[in-house]
């Protein structure tokens, strides 16, 4: 029997294209840019400081989002540019930054495949974005190849064992598999997969856990039906079952599970849920340095 290497290959990046497509639709779903302002939007500042963005640095945030490491960028003073796979984000970033007079360069871009010149930028950043590209190889070599030597990458990933990295694998079941080769995107929280992914192309590398607080959720219903009707991956994952009763069921009680096992008592006994992180920032090497 012959094997046909090169049309394996071309169902494979078709597999990958459908899914960027699908992920892109996932990210419209529902109302992202609330949850990002209402419950993340502390992380964007946390990565700007983290890497040091100076004034008239060029500065480019991969999967961006509505802007929450991009727009505390350039408040520092950089020359930002934001860059993501889903318009609708882009579109409520650029107008809420706006509304606040913040000027930057608002891009749709792959993150697999930046449309950026190698060394453009001083900085480069992704806050919990990059993560979910579906080849963690190909999108960690974007973002090194953009980078100028000497310049500074910064990262931050929701990890595995975590809040995020939990909810992702309690929604997995309910979910279609995805194609070979694509990887779960709380990996980017896994030290040793992250500096992998890196490898020789950051060195002075930090790597610190860190946890964002929530208490937004006065209880664990109220956590399920927000992220219900807001988070696109649990919107796709209720539409993937919409059809059975059974599983949608099954569903809503996972994630009540999930988030009253993961809570503790705050003040005055309101619940609280700490979200673990992976910060990760290193300064660029030379293309090609070992």
């Amino acid at each position: 029997m012959m094997t046909i290497v090169g049309g394996a290959r071309a169902t494979d990046d078709a597999a990958v294209t459908a899914l960027k497509q699908r992920h892109r639709a996932m990210w419209a779903l529902g109302d992202y840019p609330a949850l990002a302002a209402e419950v993340v939007g502390a992380l964007g500042p946390v990565l700007v400081d983290a890497v040091g963005v100076r004034p008239g640095e060029r500065v480019l945030d991969v999967a961006a989002g509505t802007g929450n490491a991009a727009v505390p960028a350039a408040l520092a003073g950089g020359r930002v540019v934001a860059s993501d796979l889903t318009p609708e984000l882009l579109d409520a970033g650029r107008r809420a930054a706006e509304a606040r007079g913040i000027v930057l360069d608002w891009r749709e871009a792959d993150a697999e495949a930046l449309p950026f010149a190698a060394g453009a930028f001083d900085v480069v950043t992704s806050c919990i974005g990059v993560m979910f590209a579906p080849r963690h190889a190909v999108a960690a070599a974007e973002l090194l190849r953009v980078c100028r030597a000497g310049g500074r990458v910064g990262l931050i990933a929701w990890t595995p064992t975590g809040f995020i990295g939990r909810l992702f694998a309690t929604m997995k079941p309910y979910l279609p598999a995805p194609p070979p080769g694509v990887q779960p995107p709380p990996l980017w929280g896994d030290e040793a997969h992250v500096r992998g992914l890196l490898g020789a192309g950051v060195e002075d590398v930090r790597v610190e856990r860190r946890s964002l607080t929530v208490d937004a959720f006065g209880t664990p219903e109220a956590f399920r039906d927000y992220f219900a009707s807001r988070y696109g991956p649990t919107i796709a994952a209720y539409r993937a079952v919409a059809d059975d009763p059974d599983r949608t069921a099954a569903l809503d009680a996972d994630l009540v599970a999930l988030a009253r096992d993961a809570a503790r008592s705050g003040p005055g006994g309101a619940p609280v849920l700490d979200w673990e992180y992976l910060l990760v920032t290193g300064r660029r090497t030379a293309p090609g340095a070992s």
